[in-house]
């Protein structure tokens, strides 16, 4: 299974974002409003970055409060880790293991066409044991 897969159903537009010119108490209150933990970062129609509950929760710490008055592009993870489509799912799995995130813009080219969390993948990835599991007792029952 490839990412092209997890996202074929899916509208771009659809996708929730911020600018980087936004403030990050609009964008936590974009997160709490979607239930969200991370959202890609545009400028120029093009993913600058990612804005994370992890993001918020590092600057509160060092800052407090005053950082909820900065933009998002200030305080997001930049620059982007990113996938491409025709990625396989075990390999964003790998990847957002290996880099400890959660959550991948999928890109063609400087275009998002997606975002994908880990809990899509594992989705995606459960869905599919589950079709071989049903494909198996189906040709047991049937040889």
């Amino acid at each position: 299974m490839d990412i092209a897969h997890l996202i074929a159903d899916r509208d771009p537009d659809a996708i929730v974002s911020c600018n980087t010119s936004h403030s990050v108490r609009d964008a936590v209150k974009l997160l709490a409003e979607k239930r969200i933990g991370a959202i890609p970062v545009m400028q120029d129609g093009s993913v600058a970055g990612i804005f994370s509950e992890r993001d918020v929760l590092y600057r509160l710490a060092d800052e407090g409060a005053l950082c909820l008055d900065k933009t998002v592009g200030e305080v997001m993870t930049s620059p982007p880790i990113t996938c491409a489509a025709d990625m396989s799912a075990n390999q964003a799995l790998a990847l957002m293991t290996r880099r400890r995130i959660r959550h991948l813009p999928v890109v063609d080219g400087s275009q998002m066409v997606g975002f994908i969390s880990i809990g899509d993948i594992v989705k995606g990835r459960i869905d599919e044991v589950t079709e071989e599991a049903e494909q198996m007792r189906q040709y047991i029952q049937t040889a």
